[in-house]
């Protein structure tokens, strides 16, 4: 078996080690002698939909996201058809937030983005700086957690069939009022957790991975790794707060 992954402007978004989280969906596939193959989409690179299992965008900078969603209008339509053809997300932080309506900073004008997830964006006057611990609405194998670190001001409010990744345990998640954390849309994940986040769930990676082979190949069952070290990385984050 082989996946194809889509690594959206990894110059401009790869902040707080995000690049780490297509290392680990790779390196999983990789050990189970699934074959992945990783393509660096940058300004201007055309994106075939019909080619790619799973697609990964990071976070970055203002300066960095008016760039990338600039670069996200060209290719909206072809993204559009990726995600309801069942492909996989996952979109970290300022990636996440281009992925819905707009973002909107203090200065400046909205930054479209093109409504893949039907949620929008604000700039907030608290920055939410921190780890982060989120009850999610699926058990990912015998685990319901994620943890991560969150570095953001921006507020998200999800709309519609955008429903939330999970539950605030500890952290602020996506707004800092109503408890959620990230968005889940098909098979379209959004997140402010870096960290990077698929380092330290290794459960929630094997997730995306059924996900992105059962699209392409049928029921799978993927062999179990062993993951002391990721686990008890995992388990640091948590500390026993939740």
């Amino acid at each position: 078996m082989k996946l194809h992954i889509a690594h959206l402007y990894p110059e401009l978004l790869n902040i707080y080690g995000d690049k780490g989280n297509v290392a680990a969906f790779s390196k999983r596939c990789l050990w189970r002698e699934i074959q992945a193959e990783i393509t660096e989409i940058n300004p201007e690179d055309k994106i075939d939909p019909e080619l790619y299992d799973f697609y990964f965008i990071g976070g970055g900078q203002d300066t960095q996201q008016i760039a990338v969603a600039e670069e996200l209008q060209k290719q909206k339509d072809v993204l559009h058809q990726a995600a309801n053809s069942g492909a996989v997300f996952l979109a970290i932080c300022g990636g996440y937030q281009l992925l819905g309506h707009y973002y909107k900073p203090h200065d400046g004008d909205k930054l479209p983005g093109i409504s893949i997830l039907d949620a929008y964006t604000v700039a907030g006057n608290t920055r939410y700086i921190g780890n982060v611990t989120v009850k999610t609405n699926k058990p990912y194998s015998n685990l319901q957690t994620l943890v991560g670190f969150e570095n953001h001001s921006g507020l998200t409010y999800l709309q519609g069939d955008t429903k939330p990744l999970g539950l605030v345990k500890v952290g602020n998640g996506n707004n800092g009022k109503d408890k959620t954390e990230g968005a889940v849309y098909k098979n379209v994940i959004g997140t402010y957790l870096h960290g990077s986040l698929l380092p330290k769930n290794p459960h929630f990676t094997d997730y995306l991975i059924t996900l992105a082979l059962e699209r392409k190949y049928g029921k799978v069952q993927l062999c179990e790794l062993s993951d002391d070290i990721e686990l008890s990385a995992h388990k640091k984050v948590i500390n026993k707060k939740y």
